[in-house]
C-alpha cells in the first residue's frame, strides 16, 4: 500500500464512520434503538479501521479488528483501554440488536453509548492528524 492509498483508504473509511453517525442519529430519532446501536458499532468499527489502516493493517474480521486494536494500540498505551472496552461491548450489542428480538435497547442506552463511541472517533481523528493522515 503507498502513502498516497493509504491515505485515501484511511479517508473513506473515516467518511463511513461519519455516514454511519448520521444513520445511527437518524433511527434514533425515530426511537429505533437497536438498529441505531447497530449502527453506532459500525461507526466505531470504521474509525478503528481507519487507524489500524495508518500502520499498515488490514484485518479480515471483527475480532482481528479487536485484537489488533489491542495489539497495536491499547498495549503501547498509545489508546486507554477504554477505547477497546467500548468496541468491545458494542460489538457484543450489535450482535444483539442484529438477532435477538427480545432485546430492547433505549434511548439513555443509545445515548450513552453514542458518547463513548464519540469519544473514541475523535481520538482516533486525532491521532490521524497527528500523524499527516487525514
Amino acid at each position: 500500500m503507498t502513502e498516497q492509498n493509504k491515505k485515501l483508504n484511511i479517508a473513506q473509511e473515516v467518511e463511513k464512520a461519519k455516514d454511519c453517525l448520521k444513520s445511527a442519529d437518524l433511527l434514533s430519532t425515530h426511537n429505533q434503538y437497536a438498529d441505531a446501536v447497530s449502527r453506532l458499532y459500525y461507526y466505531v468499527y470504521h474509525s478503528v479501521r481507519a487507524l489500524l489502516l495508518s500502520r499498515g493493517l488490514e484485518p479480515r474480521t471483527h475480532e482481528g479488528l479487536l485484537r489488533l486494536l489491542g495489539m497495536h494500540f491499547i498495549k503501547p498505551e498509545i489508546l486507554d483501554p477504554s477505547f477497546s472496552h467500548c468496541f468491545a461491548r458494542l460489538m457484543k450489542y450489535r450482535g444483539e440488536a442484529d438477532y435477538n428480538p427480545s432485546y430492547i435497547f433505549t434511548e439513555a442506552d443509545y445515548s450513552e453509548f453514542k458518547e463513548e463511541a464519540t469519544e473514541l472517533h475523535n481520538k482516533v481523528i486525532e491521532f490521524l492528524k497527528k500523524d499527516n493522515l487525514l
